[in-house]
């Protein structure tokens, strides 16, 4: 489907631009990709050549030929059957900064080769997707392979990260939802601390996991739909247009602070030997 933006005027202290770019299953143009992915990057479970340590990263417009590309279509391959793009992963030993991971998983760029242009919880965002788990690995306690398909990620500015004299501006991820021996996990970040300085809230040690919990509804290898709206101070989590959890504590309203990103795709998360999984993604719309 072609990209497409709508900018509307906000009445605020600042002009923000409104926008939206859907991805939905094509049915009739075998040719093109069955999601939209300018406005996407891929990050693969294979060194790159070029910064030794580090895995392939592929965005616009090269992405959108990765069927065709020798190297990607490895890892990201159409499933002409059911129209949808299917995502492998397996411990290949490459993974990313801060990762102990393999991964084969989109990464929003709102602007295409850029990723200094990012959003807030007060801009506010909606992520829409259909997937499913096409096959997963088992391991040695004989339950499946766990696998992050959705992520919003953090991200300082680089302001923000040479306050504290970070390296990289890597923050922590406020959202991941995980595919977890069939069901839908979701896990988000709280503070270890409600009364952190304004500085100390932007280092990653300054937070920490939740508890995590589950949907009820168990998807199994199931087509399913996960939705997420975000608003200042607020996000929600939908499974199959059923069930919701919502997040609007006091963490949620501080997150503010951080800019932040969508990621989709497959974030492996075994290192055992012989394990990989396989996941398919129908749909896929963003839009802020």
């Amino acid at each position: 489907m072609t990209s497409h933006f709508s900018k509307i005027a906000v009445l605020t202290a600042l002009l923000l631009a409104s926008f939206s770019y859907g991805q939905e299953a094509k049915k009739d143009k075998k040719k093109t990709a069955p999601i939209d992915l300018t406005h996407w990057k891929i990050t693969i479970p294979e060194a790159n050549p070029n910064n030794p340590g580090s895995p392939i990263e592929i965005g616009y417009p090269e992405i959108m030929e990765y069927a065709n590309n020798p190297v990607l279509k490895k890892w990201m391959y159409n499933d002409e059957k059911d129209n949808s793009i299917v995502f492998y992963a397996y411990p290949s030993g490459t993974t990313t900064a801060n990762s102990h991971f393999s991964r084969s998983e989109l990464r929003e760029t709102i602007e295409p080769g850029n990723n200094n242009v990012n959003w807030t919880f007060a801009q506010g965002g909606t992520f829409k997707a259909t997937y499913a788990i096409e096959v997963v690995s088992k391991e040695k306690d004989c339950k499946y392979s766990k696998i992050i398909i959705a992520q919003i990620h953090g991200r300082l500015t680089n302001a923000q990260r040479d306050l504290i004299s970070q390296k990289d501006n890597n923050a922590p991820p406020i959202l991941k939802i995980s595919w977890d021996n069939g069901k839908i996990r979701v896990k988000t970040k709280v503070l270890k601390d409600l009364k952190v300085s304004d500085t100390a809230i932007l280092d990653v040690k300054a937070w920490t996991d939740d508890d995590g919990i589950n949907f009820k509804e168990k998807v199994d290898f199931e087509k399913f739909t996960l939705e997420v709206k975000v608003s200042d101070g607020r996000m929600e989590v939908i499974l199959n247009g059923n069930e919701t959890l919502v997040y609007n504590d006091i963490n949620i309203k501080k997150w503010g602070i951080f800019e932040n990103y969508f990621k989709a795709g497959n974030y492996f998360q075994s290192n055992e030997s012989d394990s990989f999984a396989k996941v398919k993604i129908y749909a896929l719309e963003v839009s802020h």
